[in-house]
């Protein structure tokens, strides 16, 4: 029997623009004090796994966050645009209090229609998923029987997660809630996925 493919999926720590309720997707802001010790404790609690490689958005967020995650071990650190977070287009930058005074029902749409959602610029949900899971199947693809360590985004990773729960694309945003540097754990065999953890933050000693 072949080994299983284990994938660890963790969304990166908090940063600045976290703090401040505004749209981030292809813009960056830099790792929170707070960030930086939340992907230090998620690194702590996995100093045990051993990674075979490291797979991170290109955003400068999740490629911090997956250095301070692995730690000191020395797997290598692929960097990926295709994990980035979905293109948010002209609402980047943008707080959501501003996002809801100029275009409210596009704002409501996006949390609570994600399946119907398109924004004036950027990417749509069906498009995030299809580029975000083509890279996925293209590490898994790649390290048959191994163990990766992934470093993504919130919508991102709820994307890829939905596609092996066989969730409805409306349903995105029901629970759980991705925390910032919270963890999923996937096991791949055959194809077959087995969640074995989805969203935790057991690692979290604030």
């Amino acid at each position: 029997m072949k080994n299983a493919t284990t994938l660890y999926l963790v969304r990166h720590g908090q940063t600045e623009w976290n703090t401040q309720h505004r749209m981030q997707g292809r813009k960056d802001s830099p790792l929170t004090p707070l960030g930086v010790r939340q992907a230090e404790q998620l690194g702590e609690a996995l100093r045990d796994v051993c990674f075979d490689i490291v797979c991170t958005s290109s955003s400068g967020r999740a490629r911090h966050t997956a250095q301070l995650v692995r730690g000191h071990q020395v797997a290598d650190i692929v960097v990926y645009d295709e994990l980035q977070e979905i293109d948010m287009g002209h609402w980047e930058g943008l707080t959501q209090e501003e996002i809801k005074a100029s275009e409210p029902e596009r704002l409501e749409q996006f949390w609570k229609e994600p399946d119907l959602f398109e924004g004036r610029t950027g990417e749509s949900f069906h498009d995030a998923k299809q580029r975000a899971l083509a890279c996925l199947n293209g590490i898994v693809d790649a390290y048959p029987g191994k163990t990766i360590l992934i470093v993504t985004h919130s919508a991102t990773l709820k994307l890829l997660m939905a596609h092996w729960e066989g969730r409805p694309m409306r349903d995105l945003w029901e629970p759980p809630f991705l925390q910032p540097a919270s963890l999923c754990k996937v096991a791949l065999r055959d194809g077959r996925p087995e969640i074995i953890l989805y969203g935790d933050v057991r690692h979290d000693e604030r």
